[in-house]
């Protein structure tokens, strides 16, 4: 699925650091599938992350050299109308990171050679004497406001622009998956490059048996929102289904009595893999890196964008004309009707 090739690696870059946003974990799973290539490339690949993500890496590169700084633990008002404003209130928190990791990498690469960094949506995660590249499907961002959304695009590029390429995971014919946030008319003026669907998933060739597979993610509190919403709805539903919590490193698991409904709060790619092939539907937030997942897969799904994350309402209703996919609203959500679409 990836696009690109060993052109975007020259060969004097061996050593390697990576990085991602934690704002969820679909920065970490879709990056999953670079950093495979750069380890059949020979490269040598150090991962910077989050507890959160390390158990994500871990499980798919147990040997990966993996150091923990701290997220950007960016949170959600539970009144979507004050999601920009909860987001503007944690400004200096965030810019505080982003300095905190440019002093992170610029001590590492004091101590050890380093030939490329790679950043997914962390602004910080560079150095001016290093080739860097950032990971970014969403180089127009959606605030809700359009006299915003060109002040923020402003922004956005400011700090795109300090990077030496920007990597966009995303088709490059035909506006994509993302439409106009991976294909604004006014791009970065730092080389930039399609990468094509990138996803961790690979098709299996297995019967359904699954009548719905939920999968919760995303910042809290609107997770667990969702969450509840769906659990009081399953009772009407028959046939087999699996949640997945989206907790990985949670071990307490959520009191249920109906015996159809098994649940996960974590589970590896390879079982996660096999779950979601034998699914007959999904029910998902619109999160890019799960809607790439499902492109891949080639299954059904439910999107239901968090309320207030202007990106994923934009990516829900964006898509509901594509095959794969019904777009839904959190407080309208009917999974009786909806599973009979």
């Amino acid at each position: 699925m990836i696009k690109f090739n060993t052109q975007l690696f020259f060969d004097r870059e061996k050593n390697i650091l990576i990085s991602f946003l934690d704002w969820g974990l679909g920065h970490t799973t879709r990056c999953i599938p670079i950093i495979q290539k750069l380890i059949l490339e020979g490269k040598n690949v150090v991962v910077f992350c989050d507890k959160k993500a390390a158990t994500i890496i871990k499980e798919e590169f147990p040997q990966i050299e993996i150091i923990l700084i701290p997220g950007y633990n960016i949170s959600y008002s539970k009144k979507p109308s004050l999601f920009l404003l909860k987001i503007i209130g944690q400004l200096p928190k965030i810019i505080r990171r982003i300095l905190h990791e440019k002093k992170i990498v610029k001590n590492y690469a004091r101590a050890h050679q380093v030939d490329l960094i790679i950043s997914d949506n962390r602004f910080g995660f560079r150095n001016k004497k290093i080739k860097s590249v950032i990971i970014s499907h969403q180089l127009l961002i959606k605030t809700g406001f359009s006299w915003l959304d060109s002040f923020v695009q402003r922004l956005n590029y400011f700090f795109i622009n300090q990077f030496d390429e920007c990597w966009i995971p995303d088709i490059e014919e035909n506006g994509g998956l993302a439409g106009e946030l991976s294909h604004p008319i006014k791009k970065p003026q730092i080389p930039i490059h399609y990468l094509g669907v990138l996803s961790r998933f690979k098709p299996l060739n297995i019967p359904p048996k699954i009548k719905l597979t939920v999968l919760l993610s995303g910042p809290e509190p609107q997770r667990t929102i969702l969450e509840k919403i769906i659990i009081d709805q399953l009772c009407h539903i028959i046939g087999p289904i699996v949640i997945v919590r989206g907790l990985p490193n949670q071990k307490e698991t959520l009191s249920l009595n109906q015996s159809n409904i098994t649940q996960f709060n974590h589970l590896n790619k390879a079982a996660l893999n096999e779950l979601l092939c034998q699914s007959e539907q999904i029910l998902a937030r619109a999160g890019y890196s799960t809607i790439m997942d499902l492109v891949v897969l080639n299954k059904k799904a439910i999107l239901i964008p968090t309320k207030g994350q202007t990106e994923q309402e934009f990516l829900a209703r964006h898509l509901s004309n594509h095959p794969l996919f019904v777009f839904e609203e959190q407080d309208k959500l009917d999974l009786k009707n909806l599973l009979n679409y």
